[in-house]
């Protein structure tokens, strides 16, 4: 009888794989910095600093049925989202977040090998989805100011016959550029399933979500981490053609959109008022770090449609530059990937947090 060896337990490209390194939780950060949470100002992670909406909040306090397994559907749920997008419920799915929809769509289509391209910089979930799923990434390097690169994407689609997915950001993470119209219907020519992820859309103002009812290779996912607030309860949703549907219900976990985020997420539908004046509040908040991290002489921020900015960082190294700042309890993003070369990115946060960060870069500044 052969003897029990885990290392033959593990799949040879599991092993291989790079791990995906998220942020790091909140109470961690103020543990490891040494500062009560109220003393850092956090703009690391595009979260949206005012949190749920006041509906969200009372909904969740008188929360009944907690105890009692969630609707397997989210029809309730669907229902409200069906009122908001304008397309039918059966064109929907909810999930936990984005992440979740983007890996049931890979698990859905792709068979060990196939190609899924990827246009980075973009989201890191993407080919983090596809080495799970066992797919082959297929890299198209967006250009020198973000664009895509169109001639690239239709080259490799003709080179790589098994190529089935397409992931699109719009507007894109980390830069916040966005694609256009011509653009998009261009890639939907493709022999490909385009899935375009909106998480930043409400900051743009330009969903396609109802493009899907048309195109029968298009895939729209959104979130309420963004646009909600409701980043900690992991709540997502996405528009898919109806050819696709049954066969993601099939694999779907039967209770993948827990009580509380879904009954949260309805709220915050009902509160659209209110959503929409903290929207606007960040719009012009990434408006303003645009305008004054342009005046800080070692950064170089890039043109943003989403609630954060991207900035090049001159003369200095971004990573020192990032725990320089962290130090002083402000966090921003650093990035060190091809295409991100010595970048930080800051998300838009409330304007007394878009004041301390701008402190802590003129004192730095002044330093030198």
């Amino acid at each position: 009888m052969r003897e029990f060896n885990p290392a033959d337990f593990v799949r040879p490209d599991i092993v291989a794989m790079e791990p995906y390194v998220p942020i790091v939780p909140f109470d961690v950060l103020s543990t490891r910095l040494a500062r009560a949470p109220e003393e850092i100002v956090k703009l690391d992670a595009n979260e949206n600093p005012y949190g749920p909406s006041p509906q969200a909040r009372a909904t969740l306090e008188r929360a009944r049925y907690l105890h009692i397994y969630p609707d397997p559907e989210a029809n309730a749920l669907r229902d409200a989202l069906e009122q908001y997008t304008g397309l039918p419920k059966a064109l929907l799915m909810a999930g936990a977040g984005a992440d979740e929809l983007i890996d049931l769509v890979l698990r859905a289509v792709l068979s060990p090998g196939d190609g899924v391209i990827n246009c980075p910089p973009s989201f890191g979930m993407y080919p983090f989805s596809t080495a799970v799923n066992m797919g082959e990434l297929i890299e198209v390097a967006r250009l020198p100011e973000f664009q895509l690169d169109l001639e690239g994407i239709e080259t490799a689609v003709a080179a790589n016959p098994q190529a089935r997915v397409l992931f699109l950001c719009s507007p894109n993470n980390p830069d916040g550029s966005v694609v256009d119209d011509e653009t998009l219907v261009r890639l939907l020519q493709l022999p490909l399933l385009v899935v375009l992820d909106e998480a930043y859309v409400e900051f743009s103002g330009n969903s396609r979500i109802t493009w899907v009812e048309e195109q029968q290779n298009l895939v729209v996912l959104r979130t309420f981490s963004k646009l909600a607030g409701l980043a900690g309860l992991r709540i997502g949703y996405g528009a898919f053609p109806a050819w696709l549907m049954p066969h993601l219900w099939k694999i779907k976990q039967p209770y993948n959109v827990n009580v509380a985020a879904s009954e949260a997420a309805i709220a915050s539908l009902a509160d659209s008022e209110w959503l929409e004046e903290k929207v606007m509040k960040i719009r012009a908040e990434r408006v303003r770090l645009e305008r004054e991290l342009a005046q800080i002489s070692f950064l170089e921020p890039y043109p943003s449609r989403s609630n954060f900015v991207l900035c090049r960082v001159h003369g200095r190294d971004a990573r020192r530059l990032k725990l320089a700042l962290e130090a002083d309890g402000v966090l921003v993003r650093y990035f060190a990937k091809p295409g991100l070369e010595n970048c930080v990115r800051v998300t838009a946060g409330r304007p007394e947090e878009t004041d301390r960060l701008l402190q802590a870069l003129r004192l730095l500044e002044n330093r030198d």
